[in-house]
């Protein structure tokens, strides 16, 4: 049944109409010109990573539950916003731009009794894009981003909290707050970020992951290619001391108001509740941005 819902529900998203507003009647201009950025909903916020709701997605490894009496299955939905806000331009005069932006992932477990959501991804990020104009070599150097971000799951920190049967709930509370850079280039239509990060220095006794760093690594690659309609990408990103790392595989094409869209992930911190468990996991829906 929520299953129908859920399909209803995106049918209905995709098929709606944008409703008409009678404006010439309006004296005002300034009116006019307010009520014209409201129904265009233009308020400078852009798509910044994939907006997405994925209804279907399997998983080689069944998820583990803190709590003993609930248990999660390992097929489950994945939805994600991420939206950006331009908030100055060529402050240094390298007609470079300046963001804050927010991404919000959530893993739902649709598809067992009262369909919990099993993590809450929350990433803000503020950050700054410099072009290159980079016509000539073999790299065509496309742009430099400077980010200081923040990515939690919410949870407290919950160590200390036992249940009856004196059995531990363990920590719930994961983050990490991070610089990162990533270098842009293009060759037609084949984008390639090369991205490196360095998480900020806590102890192990501070940290809700101290060893982190252990599964994802310190950098990673990206590719974007266009062939006509369709939209690929391809991620990894490893840690080579440890041998421990991701890949991430997209796939996309236009359907009506839409895209098809199909992502598969192999790897490590798929989610930061799981970040040090590995798992394949293939998932199929639809994406609003790309």
């Amino acid at each position: 049944m929520r299953v129908i819902l859920l399909l209803i529900t995106l049918v209905l998203f995709a098929s709606a109409k944008e409703e008409s507003y009678r404006l010439d009647n309006i004296d005002s201009n300034r009116s006019v010109e307010s009520m014209k950025s409201w129904l265009a909903g233009d308020f400078g916020l852009k798509p910044y990573r994939p907006n997405y709701i994925l209804p279907y997605g399997y998983s080689t490894r069944t998820y583990e539950s803190n709590v003993p009496t609930i248990d999660y299955t390992n097929q489950e939905a994945e939805l994600q916003v991420s939206l950006k806000l331009q908030v100055a331009q060529n402050l240094l005069g390298l007609d470079e731009r300046y963001y804050v932006s927010y991404t919000h992932q959530a893993f739902w477990q649709i598809y067992i009794n009262s369909a919990p959501f099993r993590e809450n991804l929350y990433n803000p990020e503020g950050f700054v894009i410099f072009p290159i104009d980079d016509k000539d070599s073999m790299f065509k150097l496309h742009s430099f981003k400077l980010a200081l971000a923040h990515r939690s799951n919410g949870q407290p920190d919950t160590r200390d909290v036992y249940f009856d049967n004196n059995e531990s709930l363990g920590n719930l509370s994961r983050s990490v707050n991070y610089v990162y850079a990533t270098l842009r280039m293009q060759h037609k239509t084949l984008i390639t970020d090369i991205t490196a990060w360095v998480p900020f220095p806590e102890s192990k006794e501070s940290s809700d992951n101290p060893d982190l760093m252990n599964y994802t690594g310190y950098s990673s690659i990206k590719f974007t290619y266009f062939y006509n309609e369709h939209m690929f990408t391809l991620m990894g990103r490893g840690n080579y001391v440890t041998q421990k790392g991701a890949v991430e595989a997209t796939y996309s094409y236009p359907l009506w108001h839409d895209n098809f869209f199909v992502k598969i992930f192999s790897g490590y911190n798929e989610s930061l509740i799981d970040y040090n468990h590995e798992l394949t996991k293939i998932s199929v829906g639809f994406s609003f941005s790309r």
